[in-house]
């Protein structure tokens, strides 16, 4: 069985939450859970421990999975908050989860960052984030909805001779679910675009452009909520596929 380590989300210590309310909590989103559990991959949660003992627990996964959650902070990648940002990161899970992606990348372990972790494999090699789309692009589409959230879809550009052509050929059109406000701004060395939101340019996917193709990849969307909405999207299996593949 292929052991995946999982990046952690957290929720901090609330004196008005009833149970561990003055306690930091690291979790697993159930559809995430729900997606990694499959094809042979126990995906295991990694906790945020101190950097000894961390290094000594990643040693024993055969790769990483970063998943979404809460903003990349923009001191993070060098920059200041956007003035009256209501999106102000979270600083602790981001150095928590460079050290999870500095170990794995110095080790050349396989990554499948989505969404939060496709920015933050982008802000690892020296990349920056558009803070937020809405305010800093002011011709792109909807990417985010707090009512609507995981229903939004658009479409998806594949160069052809790129990864994720090669592994979704055979449909006319790409379609994906939307659940971000951030994106790329300017691209990390050694990274490249694999996929592009044609109304808008933005950045959908990326990969590492050094090493085996698609060994550390990015993608924008959600593939573990398309259970929920599957009508014409593309199929959610084909990166983990691939991703499994190389663990």
């Amino acid at each position: 069985m292929k052991k995946i380590g999982v990046s952690a989300c957290f929720v901090y210590p609330d004196p008005n939450r009833n149970v561990f309310g003055p306690k930091t909590l690291n979790y697993l989103e159930q559809d995430m859970a729900r997606y990694l559990f499959r094809f042979g991959a126990f995906p295991v949660l990694i906790p945020n421990l101190d950097e000894e003992e961390l290094d000594k627990f990643l040693s024993s996964f055969d790769g990483f999975v970063l998943q979404g959650g809460t903003d990349i902070a923009p001191q993070s990648y060098g920059e200041s908050p956007l003035p009256n940002s209501n999106w102000p990161g979270d600083p602790i899970r981001d150095d928590y989860e460079m050290k999870v992606l500095d170990y794995a990348i110095k080790n050349r372990k396989p990554v499948l960052g989505i969404c939060r972790g496709m920015q933050l494999l982008n802000v690892y090699f020296g990349g920056t984030l558009y803070q937020d789309i809405a305010t800093q692009c002011p011709g792109a589409i909807l990417h985010r909805d707090a009512v609507e959230y995981d229903r939004i879809r658009h479409r998806v550009e594949f160069p052809k001779d790129k990864l994720l052509y090669q592994l979704h050929h055979k449909t006319d059109e790409y379609w994906v679910n939307s659940v971000h406000h951030q994106g790329i701004k300017q691209l990390g060395e050694s990274l490249e675009a694999i996929a592009f939101s044609p109304e808008d340019s933005l950045v959908e996917a990326l990969q590492l452009s050094d090493g085996e193709t698609g060994k550390v990849l990015g993608v924008q969307w959600h593939p573990e909520f398309f259970r929920h909405h599957p009508e014409g999207l593309i199929d959610p299996d084909q990166v983990y596929h691939h991703f499994l593949s190389f663990c």
